[in-house]
């Protein structure tokens, strides 16, 4: 458990270029393609920013609780153009929690601070399990969530997402998948020539969780619009 905690946090040390700064900056967004350019890094970063719980349909229970480092790569279209760097993949690490509640229901938030850049994003989930799962049936659980994004005074920045998911346990192995939606509300400060942008992209994902006792490890595909993201985190249950 201790190597993968420590390999886990190397990741998130070295997931950008430690020697430059890579902070987001629409003011590089000029010239007359400047909004289309702005909507297609809006698209990518709803991609990128929006909720991943990378865990099973099944709930916790009542006692249950899950505590989880998480990294997420993404790529970018023109994440370049808007840090002024040669950038091509957003790496997005993030401290998980989830805690389960009566009636079947979950609550969970994270946490991230990107390395060598001013993105800073928190967010939440509330899910409920449809059912619950077991020996025969598998469990399918819907899930609402929230993210925002801070530390880029350029830029307000926030989604909302909704999804249906269902996992079934084998033994250690438990794979699931799920699709939904995400509401994408991007809007850059006055002064800059562009405009909000507001959207819904559709989201399909799939991953895998083994759990070992107190660890748990989970892989997960995402493709939220046209992007594409794959996630990683190491947890541990109590």
């Amino acid at each position: 458990m201790n190597k993968n905690l420590t390999l886990l946090c190397v990741l998130v040390c070295f997931a950008q270029p430690v020697w430059a700064a890579n902070n987001v900056n629409l003011t590089y967004f000029t010239g007359g393609t400047a909004q289309s350019d702005f909507k297609t890094f809006s698209e990518d970063m709803g991609s990128a920013l929006s909720y991943k719980a990378v865990t099973p349909a099944a709930p916790l229970g009542l006692t249950g609780f899950d505590l989880g480092l998480e990294v997420t790569s993404t790529k970018m279209r023109n994440l370049d153009v808007a840090t002024g760097s040669s950038l091509t993949n957003l790496i997005v690490p993030k401290l998980h929690v989830f805690k389960g509640l009566p009636f079947n229901i979950d609550v969970g938030a994270f946490y991230s601070a990107v390395p060598t850049t001013n993105i800073k994003l928190y967010g939440g989930e509330l899910r409920y399990a449809i059912l619950e799962g077991g020996v025969a049936l598998p469990a399918v659980g819907i899930r609402g969530a929230v993210t925002k994004l801070s530390g880029v005074d350029q830029l307000e920045f926030s989604t909302k997402s909704l999804d249906i998911s269902i996992s079934k346990g084998f033994l250690m192995f438990t794979p699931y998948a799920g699709l939904g939606n995400v509401w994408v509300a991007s809007t850059p400060v006055s002064g800059l020539g562009l405009v909000e942008e507001t959207f819904k992209q559709n989201k399909i994902f799939a991953g895998a969780n083994l759990n070992m006792g107190l660890t748990n490890l989970a892989f997960e595909y995402d493709k939220t619009g046209s992007a594409k993201s794959y996630s990683f985190k190491l947890g541990f249950r109590f």
